[in-house]
């Protein structure tokens, strides 16, 4: 009888299970090996465990493969067994292999804004579509996270610049993995933001509006606060609260600013800059002068006035328009004096009060012309018997007013006349018996501002003669032709004065001032209405009456 050796060992062998990998990719598989050590004959058992609280299941048995692919999450282990009966090895330590689903869930903010600011709260959630009731639990990647949460949000409160950066998550529930999802990137300014505010225009039209604009740059989530003060010493009213629209209209000048707000408690930005909305009253002033004179004369004085009606009781500041102000007076008024053609121009006014303007007015135009001279007309030369002459004095050009006149008699006096030596008749009119060199002069305005004096027009007596002049005709012919020859005379009767003579006809011929006019070879420019009348040539303010006209025809036929 033979006998063998036999060799046995003091423990019971214990298998060995390795993994590929400890993760299945999505729609993957890991494979698993599993052996025993320094022994041949051995054939295996596998087991797995679908969650921590369940039990271990044999998935496959009795394989003669000590290699398997597994495409389950799982906690895995495996033992030996040979011979028969069978012997089995101790079981394997666990091997955990998680299984990544396919599912990849969303980074979420809410509020949803990836721009914000030191001090404001923001919670990122993370979401596993069609995941709600698995009890997941959470893996985060992000910059300042030592020790990330395993909830499904993250909630930053008071923000500051560390909290920038990427954050991504994935869920896991016993041996699953969700995928990462993608990042989403959070940035945190460290500057509180300034609200911005801009103002279609800056006057509103009357009975118009005008459109506001509120915006916080590079940022989203706003509503809108907005402020307006209706007078400098005025308070801030909030007009309008909580505003989603960043637009708005309004009709009522003033002083604006806005701010926006966002979140839950309500992060407010800085106030915006203050903009200014001049109204524009319907109330149009009147520009006026006093005196009233559009035409002065260098230097004169005239004030240029704004009146604004029914505005008595405001208290307005005034703006004006002219080509002179260069430092335009902020009263209502505006006192030339001394005038200069510098000043001759359009003027027109506004009037101001807080954030209201009336229109414009209309524009008077103000013309400043050299000192003016005045015209002096008399309606005769001399004064007839017993009668007397008319004198007229004007100011051109007539479009000048206000004048008042003045009248002189002889060069050297200075004394005006007065109602003692002339009658006066309606502003620029007198009436003189007496001979003399008149003059006159215009003044208006207080103090009283004199134009040029007018050239001297001097007026004579009338003589007494024995007759008055007589125009006769050499030949005695009415009614003469064209190219005859005939003698227009005047003749004075009575005394030996020696006269000077003049003529007065409206033939296109003018008379000489000879006591004869021969006219040779006639033509019908002769024609017409003939007289004269003499004056002494020892008193040339002495003159004869007009004589009776004598009426001269000269035919252009034969």
């Amino acid at each position: 009888m033979f006998l063998f050796p036999v060799t046995s060992t003091a423990s019971k062998p214990r298998a060995t299970l390795t993994a590929q990998s400890s993760v299945i990719p999505a729609g993957g598989s890991v494979t698993l090996s599993c052996s025993v050590e320094g022994s041949a004959g051995w054939k295996f058992d596998w087991f797995r465990r679908d969650s921590v609280s369940s039990k271990a299941q044999l998935t496959r048995g009795n394989e003669a493969n000590r290699v398997i692919s597994v495409s389950q999450g799982g906690l895995y282990h495996c033992r030996g067994g040979r011979g028969d009966p069978v012997y089995y090895t101790e079981d394997s330590s666990d091997v955990t292999v998680t299984e990544t689903l396919p599912s990849k869930p969303t980074v979420t903010l809410q509020p949803s804004w990836t721009q914000i600011y030191s001090g404001e709260t923001v919670t990122v959630r993370c979401e596993i579509q069609g995941g709600e009731g698995a009890q997941w639990t959470y893996e985060w990647r992000a910059a300042k996270l030592n020790t990330p949460p395993t909830s499904n949000e993250y909630r930053i409160i008071r923000a500051t610049e560390s909290d920038s950066g990427g954050y991504s998550c994935r869920g896991r529930r016993d041996y699953f993995f969700s995928e990462w999802s993608d990042i989403i990137t959070l940035t945190v300014s460290s500057s509180k933001p300034r609200a911005t505010l801009t103002a279609q225009s800056s006057i509103l039209p009357a009975g118009g509006s005008v459109t506001l604009s509120c915006s916080v740059e590079g940022s989203a989530g706003w509503k809108f606060d907005w402020f307006r003060r209706d007078s400098v010493s005025s308070k801030v009213q909030l007009m309008r609260g909580n505003e989603a629209n960043r637009v708005i209209s309004v009709s009522q000048g003033g002083l604006y600013h806005c701010r926006g707000g966002r979140g839950d408690p309500v992060y407010y930005t800085e106030d915006s800059s203050d903009v200014t909305v001049t109204e524009t009253l319907p109330s149009k002033p009147t520009v006026t002068l006093q005196p009233s004179w559009t035409q002065i004369y260098s230097g004169e004085t005239v004030t240029v006035r704004c009146e604004i009606q029914g505005g008595e009781g405001a208290q307005w500041t005034y703006e004006w328009r002219a080509a002179k102000l260069n430092t335009p007076p902020t009263s209502n008024e505006h006192r030339i004096i001394r005038a200069t053609e510098s000043d001759s121009g359009g003027y027109s006014c506004r009037g101001r009060r807080d954030y209201f303007f009336s229109e414009w007015s209309d524009i008077i135009t103000l013309t400043v012309s050299y000192k003016p001279k005045a015209k002096l007309r008399a309606d005769n030369t001399a004064v007839p018997v017993g009668g007397s002459v008319t004198l007229t004095c004007s100011v051109n050009p007539s479009s000048s007013s206000g004048w008042k006149y003045y009248w002189y008699r002889d060069e050297k006096s200075s004394e005006a006349l007065t109602t003692q030596d002339a009658v006066f008749h309606s502003n620029g009119q007198i009436s003189v018996s007496q001979e003399g060199l008149y003059r006159c002069r215009g003044g208006r305005g207080n103090p009283v501002y004199y134009t040029e004096d007018s050239q001297s027009v001097r007026i004579g007596k009338t003589v007494t003669a024995s007759n008055r002049p007589v125009v006769t005709l050499y030949p005695n012919w009415s009614e003469i032709y064209r190219g005859e020859t005939i003698t227009v005379r005047c003749e004075i009767h009575g005394g030996d004065t020696e006269w000077d003579y003049e003529w007065e006809t409206n033939s296109r011929i003018k008379a000489p001032n000879q006591n004869e006019y021969r006219i040779r070879s006639a033509s019908s420019s002769n024609s017409g209405n003939y007289r004269c009348k003499g004056r002494m040539k020892s008193s040339q303010h002495k003159t004869t009456e007009w004589s009776d006209s004598v009426t001269l025809t000269v035919s252009d036929s034969k």
